[in-house]
C-alpha cells in the first residue's frame, strides 16, 4: 500500500479526554488566579470604605473607554513583552533572570549615549543601530551573571540581583555628571536627567498624538521569532532539553553551563532592547526610574503566558492594561497608592502560585497516562 494510504493510528479517547482537560485547566489558571487577586482586592476597597464596583469599572473604562487609554496599555506591554520574551528563554533552560531591570539600565544608558554621540547620523541608520547597541549591552549585562555560573556555580539569583544594583549606582553616577542635561546645568537646576535624544532617533508613532510606537510591533516580530527560535532550530532545542532535564542533557553530550549561560545572555539582551524602546519611543531621554519596575513585571506577563513566546503577546498586553486600568482606579476612587501596589502585588504573587500549580498538576498527569497506559498494555 502507497504511503500515503496509510491512516495514522488514532489516539486512545481516553487520552484525548485526559490531554483536553489538562490544557483547558492550565490555560484557565492564571485567569483564576488574577480573578481570585481581584476579588481580595475588593475587600481590601470596602475596608476602605470605597466601592469595589466603581472602582473595577473606573479600571475597565481606563482602558477600553478611550483610544488614549488603549494605546496607553499597548505602550506598556512593549517592554514587558520583551523583557518576558527574556525571560522565556530563561525558564526554558531551568535558570532564573531576576537581573532585568538592571538590564534595561544598561540598554537605556547605551541607547542615550549611542543616540547623542551619533546624532548627526539619518533615522534610517540610527535607530536600528540604537536597538542594536542596546541589545549588546543588556546581553553583556547578562552574560556577566551566565558565566559566573557556567564557571564558577554562582547562584543566578543572587549575582542578577546584585548586578541591578550595580546598573542603577552607574546610571544614578551618569545622569547626575557626564549625561547630565547641559541645559539643566546653565538653567541651574540640576535634574537628574539626561539631554533630549535627537528627532530622528524617535520611534514612529502608530496612532498621532498617543504613545503608541512602532516598538509594539517591532515586539511582537520578536515574539514569533523567539518560538521559531526555541521550537524550530537546535539551539533552541538543546535549551529546552536542558531545562527539561539537567543530567539527561548532560549524558546526551550537552554542554549544560554553556546554554545556561547563553540563556542568561539572550534575556539580558532582550531586557536591553526593552531599555531602549523606552528612551527611543516614550521618554526621548534617560531619566530615575526609566525600568517603571517592567524588570519584574515581565517575570510575571512570562508566567501569565505560560512562559510561551506567543502566549506571551496577549498575556503582557493583559498585564499592560491592569497596570493603567490601575492607575485610572485610584483615580476614580481616591485610595492611596498603596493599596493598588498592594492589588497589583496580588496578582503577581497568585499568577506565580498558579503557575507552581499548573506544574504540579502536570507533574500528576504525566504520573496518571503513564498508569493508564501500563495497564491498557
Amino acid at each position: 500500500m502507497p504511503p500515503n494510504l496509510i491512516a495514522a493510528k488514532p489516539l486512545p479517547q481516553h487520552k484525548l479526554n485526559i490531554d483536553l482537560k489538562d490544557v483547558l485547566f492550565r490555560a484557565s489558571l492564571p485567569l483564576l488566579a488574577m480573578l481570585a487577586a481581584l476579588l481580595i482586592g475588593a475587600v481590601l476597597l470596602l475596608l476602605l470604605r470605597a466601592n469595589p464596583f466603581q472602582a473595577y469599572a473606573a479600571m475597565v473604562t481606563g482602558v477600553f473607554g478611550s483610544t488614549s487609554g488603549f494605546t496607553q496599555s499597548l505602550t506598556k506591554a512593549t517592554p514587558l513583552l520583551l523583557v518576558g520574551l527574556g525571560i522565556c528563554i530563561a525558564f526554558r533552560a531551568s535558570v532564573i533572570n531576576i537581573g532585568a531591570e538592571g538590564q534595561i539600565i544598561l540598554g537605556a544608558l547605551a541607547a542615550t549615549w549611542f543616540s547623542l554621540a551619533f546624532r548627526h547620523w539619518p533615522g534610517w541608520l540610527l535607530i536600528p543601530a540604537v536597538l542594536l547597541v542596546s541589545f549588546l549591552a543588556g546581553a553583556i549585562w547578562g552574560f556577566i551573571p551566565g558565566i559566573l555560573k557556567a564557571r564558577l556555580s554562582v547562584n543566578e539569583i543572587l549575582s542578577t540581583v546584585m548586578m541591578n544594583a550595580i546598573a542603577l549606582q552607574l546610571m544614578n553616577l551618569l545622569i547626575r555628571g557626564p549625561l547630565m542635561d547641559p541645559a539643566g546645568i546653565a538653567a541651574g537646576t540640576y535634574l537628574a536627567q539626561s539631554e533630549r535624544i535627537p528627532e530622528q532617533a524617535w520611534l514612529p508613532r502608530l496612532v498621532p498624538q498617543t504613545l503608541l510606537h512602532a516598538g509594539a510591533i517591532l515586539a511582537v516580530v520578536l515574539a514569533v521569532l523567539v518560538y521559531i527560535f526555541l521550537w524550530r532550530t537546535t539551539i533552541g532545542y538543546r535549551i529546552r532539553a536542558v531545562g527539561l532535564n539537567p543530567d539527561a542533557s548532560r549524558y546526551a553530550g550537552i554542554n549544560v553551563s554553556v546554554y545556561q549561560a547563553l540563556s542568561l545572555t539572550l534575556a539580558g539582551a532582550f531586557a536591553g532592547l526593552a531599555g531602549a524602546v523606552e528612551v527611543i519611543g516614550v521618554q526621548h531621554r534617560l531619566l530615575e526610574g526609566i525600568t517603571s519596575g517592567y524588570g519584574f513585571s515581565g517575570i510575571v506577563a512570562a508566567l501569565f503566558g505560560g512562559l510561551h513566546p506567543l502566549g506571551l503577546v496577549p498575556a503582557s498586553w493583559l498585564f499592560g492594561s491592569l497596570l493603567v486600568g490601575a492607575d485610572k482606579m485610584q483615580r476614580a476612587v481616591q485610595v492611596p497608592s498603596a493599596l493598588i501596589d498592594t492589588i497589583l502585588g496580588l496578582v503577581v504573587l497568585f499568577v506565580v502560585a498558579s503557575n507552581l500549580l499548573s506544574r504540579r498538576w502536570s507533574s500528576r498527569r504525566t504520573i496518571e497516562i503513564s498508569a493508564t497506559e501500563e495497564v491498557n498494555s
